[in-house]
């Protein structure tokens, strides 16, 4: 009888196997060809703007008139972060970021403090906090939140928190210490 319930069992897994399988070859073909994101961009879009996922294999390149030398370039417009090295080939460590309500004006600006964790101005604690101008009052840096998420700014409130992971957090506070250039683009 055990031979029998164990062929029964192999029997309805392979079953449920070939189902799963069914199903999942259904949901590809009737996927569409560009992720909904592409599908939403609008067709005067750089394609330097683009919304959809980068390519690990392809990083995003460095903006054009972002400097030389070892800088942090931020562009405003992509959302994303370089930190550009000047060894020669190395590639430049480059990931997303969250903005906040106030955005610095493109230019050339130095960090001028850091902190390894503090409570930010919207009342949330952060880490690897790296200041590196004002605007309006509103001192404006790159940090990461303590429990690791990226929430959209609230935009009621006036904030300079540019948001990373805290693993781009990390990379960000070994590389821009106090004096280190950072570059903001559109």
């Amino acid at each position: 009888m055990a031979r029998s319930s164990s062929g029964i069992v192999a029997g309805l897994t392979a079953a449920a196997i070939a189902v799963v399988g069914f199903l999942a070859y259904q949901a590809s073909a009737s996927a569409p060809e560009r992720p909904a994101a592409q599908a939403r961009q609008p067709a005067n879009t750089p394609a330097s703007q683009s919304t959809a996922p980068q390519d690990p294999a392809k990083p995003a390149a460095v903006p054009e008139n972002s400097g030389v030398g070892k800088r942090v370039v931020y562009s405003v417009g992509q959302k994303r972060v370089w930190l550009v090295e000047t060894t020669a080939g190395a590639q430049p460590r480059t990931f997303t970021v969250m903005p906040s309500t106030v955005h610095p004006k493109p230019g050339s600006y130095a960090v001028g403090s850091r902190s390894g964790s503090v409570t930010g101005s919207d009342g949330v604690p952060i880490e690897h906090v790296v200041r590196f101008t004002n605007k309006d009052g509103v001192v404006i840096g790159f940090s990461a939140r303590v429990d690791g998420s990226l929430p959209e700014p609230d935009a009621r409130k006036k904030t300079g928190g540019i948001r990373m992971t805290r693993a781009d957090g990390d990379a960000m506070w070994a590389f821009a210490t106090v004096n280190s250039k950072v570059v903001v683009v559109p």
